[in-house]
């Protein structure tokens, strides 16, 4: 319930926030933001689904004013200790695993009270401590060092003082750590969800993660690489609910819940059945956004989700809200897209992100793989005012004088474009390529355009042409298309192709593919897509034989 954190966070007296980076959502509520040291910067140990633990060194140094996290909270312990805070719970266990980083430009405190709670002088004190915390029970590691880390490489949990190696399957004896020794089972009965759908709310909308994606995308979405399987915001319906409703692929669509509002581009899915819609969860307010008719700020996807939980487990029911979609009219639109030095493309997008309001709908996503790029695509029931649109083009790089422009400011129609010469390894010299516009009021053109842009095509042919509206481009092109495998930028057009060369049953078209192509060969996240290809691929009565 989105709404009530932010609530509560705006009341709340002081809010800390100890974060790696600045651009979460959180980071807008704090009255101390306090830098801290990320994955690959981090000493410490961490602990895999095997139950094996590695030790963790730093393959970086941490950057600026950043910290551990361990320091941070040690340090702000002693801040709260030499202020009184906590003297009633002196006998109280403490650990410091959860922290908020203080900030360098604070005076350092003079020195620790005596019998801090918090007496760490390194991860390895804290690990020891946690390490004594697990003696006699099932996840016993008291026979574990970091010496042994060290010396002996990462190590299995159970191990128990006195032992040599960790114990390679749990509960293999019968005995569960419960007071008689036996497994409790849980008598799970089948609940209803807490939000059913409803005349008023038809739909069922279901929240769950991109395949290359990570939760509020602080990370991932820094990277434009990461967005080359799905590019910008979108919500997903079967395609019968969409002909019902007379939407196409594109159409902007209001999504409201009981809790509120958000417009987002809509698509069908062929893996989604009647009634049922999908949206990503990373579509928070950093890439999805806008305004409601009262000018109150769109929060994104979750802020559509349901405040119910499990009481026993306490996880939200995140899976399961209900809405209605309804076709939003919006007259005017606008796309922006450039390539941006790397140096300025994350600023740029936190200046666009500020101009989000602006619009009834707006998002904003990177893109790119060896290059930055930016796009930020908008919609509006009136076109905005000219300063707007100036500061969009400049912070796409369209402020100087060699622009190509148009404008019809009657009609509201506005264009701005840039062409630059190519200076990537295998380009003809002098070949012109274009490094960024932007289409307002008709944005047809966009179908064409931005693949001429994103797919980095010649593009000096086309000279005043790229002004001139219309979803046909003036000459052939020919689009890379969409990308399925991320780590080797393989498209489906090349599976398709190579596929048409490969033979045998499923899996030696597998082996084939891969030995030409490389996809799902390296983090697998894209195979499931690559199998189903390859299943595709082969004459339906051969499956059918295979099958039977």
């Amino acid at each position: 319930d989105q709404a009530t954190v932010r609530r509560a966070l705006e009341r709340a007296e002081l809010v800390v926030v100890q974060e790696a980076f600045s651009t979460t959502a959180t980071c807008r509520y704090a009255d101390l933001l306090l830098p801290a040291t990320t994955w690959g910067e981090k000493s410490g140990t961490v602990t895999n689904s095997e139950r094996r633990i590695s030790r963790v060194r730093p393959a970086v140094a941490a950057p600026g004013q950043a910290r551990h996290d361990w320091s941070i909270v040690v340090d702000f312990a002693h801040r709260l200790e030499a202020m009184g805070v906590g003297s009633e719970f002196r006998t109280a266990t403490s650990t410091a695993e959860k922290s908020v980083e203080r900030n360098s430009a604070l005076p350092p405190i003079a020195s620790p009270p005596e019998k801090s709670l918090f007496a760490y002088d390194s991860p390895e004190s804290i690990w020891n401590e946690h390490r004594e915390s697990t003696r006699g029970r099932d996840l016993d590691i008291t026979g574990m060092s970091y010496a042994m880390l060290d010396t002996q490489g990462p190590q299995q949990w159970p191990l128990p003082e006195g032992h040599r190696t960790g114990k390679e399957r749990l509960y293999e004896d019968g005995v569960f750590p419960t007071a008689d020794g036996k497994a409790k089972f849980a008598n799970t009965v089948y609940q209803p969800v807490a939000e059913p759908r409803e005349a008023r709310y038809p739909l069922s909308l279901t929240t769950g993660r991109l395949r290359d994606q990570w939760h509020g995308m602080s990370r991932t979405g820094t990277l434009g690489r990461l967005f080359g399987h799905v590019a910008e915001p979108s919500i997903e319906m079967n395609a019968k609910d969409m002909e019902r409703r007379q939407l196409v692929n594109g159409d902007l669509v209001h999504v409201t819940g009981k809790r509120g509002s958000i417009v987002v581009p809509v698509q069908a899915s062929a893996t989604l059945a009647p009634n049922q819609t999908f949206m990503a969860m990373h579509w928070g307010e950093e890439f999805l956004s806008g305004a409601s008719s009262t000018g109150e700020r769109l929060a994104g996807v979750n802020a559509l989700t349901s405040p119910a939980f499990c009481p026993t487990s306490k996880q939200p029911e995140f899976k399961h809200a209900a809405i209605k979609v309804l076709k939003a009219e919006m007259p005017w639109s606008l796309l922006g897209i450039a390539w941006l030095p790397d140096d300025q493309a994350l600023q740029a997008r936190e200046q666009l992100k500020a101009l989000m309001p602006q619009f009834a709908f707006a998002s904003c996503t990177p893109f790119g793989r060896e290059r930055s790029g930016l796009l930020f695509r908008a919609a509006a029931y009136d076109a905005p005012p000219d300063s707007v649109l100036t500061a969009i083009e400049g912070l796409l790089g369209l402020g100087g004088n060699d622009v190509l422009r148009y404008a019809d400011k009657k009609r509201g129609q506005r264009r701005a474009v840039q062409l630059t010469h190519a200076a990537n390894a295998g380009s003809t010299k002098g070949e012109a390529r274009l490094n960024a516009f932007v289409l307002a009021g008709d944005t047809s053109a966009q179908s064409w355009i931005k693949t001429l842009l994103q797919d980095e095509l010649p593009a000096q042919a086309y000279g005043r042409m790229l002004l001139v509206p219309g979803a046909k481009p003036p000459m052939a092109l020919q689009s890379r298309g969409k990308q399925i495998c991320t780590c080797f930028n393989v498209t489906e057009a090349a599976i398709a192709t190579q596929l048409g060369h490969c033979k045998g049953n499923e899996d030696q078209r597998l082996v084939q593919l891969q030995a030409a192509l490389e996809c799902g060969t390296n983090c697998g996240s894209c195979l499931p897509e690559v199998k189903r290809m390859v299943r595709m691929s082969i004459p339906a009565s051969q499956r059918d034989a295979t099958l039977s």
